[in-house]
């Protein structure tokens, strides 16, 4: 990780953890400590990273593109917690801490993943934009995390697990796109979106990094360290899942995450050297150990 993108990374994450301390329920609410639990328990922001900084290539500034970087980590902290609980994929440890239905209960959980969920709609629909901008972040977000998208994915998942017959690469590509990559385009196409520009680049780009993001998870389930993770590790393995690495091998997922890496950067070329900030997301994603 070059220190130009440490830096920048630890800043936008820094507003948009300030962002959502502002804007999650305090003290006086029953559901305060553990939506907080949920969503400021760390994490790197990249999702929130993408939106700010392609927002950035358009001539967005921060305090309109917060909203949309908000929005994204509380979508995605739903749906870790969801995730999470016994009747999904049972985890009891995210980014080394008890999971919501851990340190509380199941009820809890479900219930500060729909409240999470509804937070990201509130900061969109509260983006300081036009209301075209703002109904076209709403539609696409609904799309985004709904059944033709990540619920789709998740739904495939656990279909997956239940089947007896292993999904066959295609597949898994296919499924992965919808659970991991679908709020990762939306992510990096927002800023576009705010800033009334074509999205095509971006989403052959998104695309692109999101399927080396799940393939990287993969090698790190395999050989991660499991206090660096923060979680469980080994455990796709042990479930007898089909996964890029036991299809391509370890050597051979490293080699696809790498190619398609080269395919994110190709995807910026339109942009220049203003799209620089994305490029550090790819190749950060090709080196992470979490």
């Amino acid at each position: 990780m070059s220190e130009e993108f440490k830096q920048r990374l630890q800043e936008n994450a820094h507003a948009v953890e300030q962002a959502l301390s502002r804007v999650l329920p305090d003290k006086s609410n029953i559901l305060a400590d553990p939506m907080r639990h949920a969503v400021l328990n760390g994490g790197k922001r990249l999702r929130a990273y993408l939106v700010i900084e392609s927002a950035r290539m358009f001539g967005v500034d921060m305090r309109k593109s917060v909203f949309a970087a908000t929005a994204i980590e509380a979508m995605h902290a739903y749906s870790l917690v969801h995730d999470d609980l016994p009747c999904m994929d049972d985890d009891d440890m995210r980014r080394g801490q008890p999971t919501v239905h851990v340190k509380w209960d199941e009820a809890t959980a479900v219930l500060v993943g729909d409240a999470l969920q509804s937070l990201a709609y509130e900061q969109l629909v509260a983006t300081p934009t036009t209301a075209d901008v703002r109904v076209a972040l709403v539609t696409s977000m609904a799309k985004a995390s709904g059944a033709h998208g990540m619920v789709l994915g998740q739904a495939e998942d656990i279909a997956a697990e239940k089947s007896a017959v292993s999904l066959t690469l295609d597949k898994i590509s296919n499924m992965q796109r919808n659970k991991t990559g679908a709020l990762i385009e939306w992510s990096a196409t927002s800023g576009a979106v705010l800033g009334k520009q074509y999205t095509g680049p971006l989403e052959d780009y998104s695309q692109a990094l999101g399927q080396a993001f799940q393939i990287t998870d993969d090698i790190l389930d395999v050989e991660g360290d499991a206090k660096t993770a923060g979680k469980r590790l080994n455990k796709d393995e042990k479930a007898g899942k089909a996964t890029f690495v036991s299809l391509l091998g370890l050597d051979g997922a490293k080699d696809r995450a790498a190619g398609l890496i080269e395919e994110a950067n190709e995807a910026l070329k339109p942009y220049g050297a203003s799209a620089d900030a994305l490029r550090h997301v790819a190749h950060f994603v090709l080196s992470r150990n979490l």
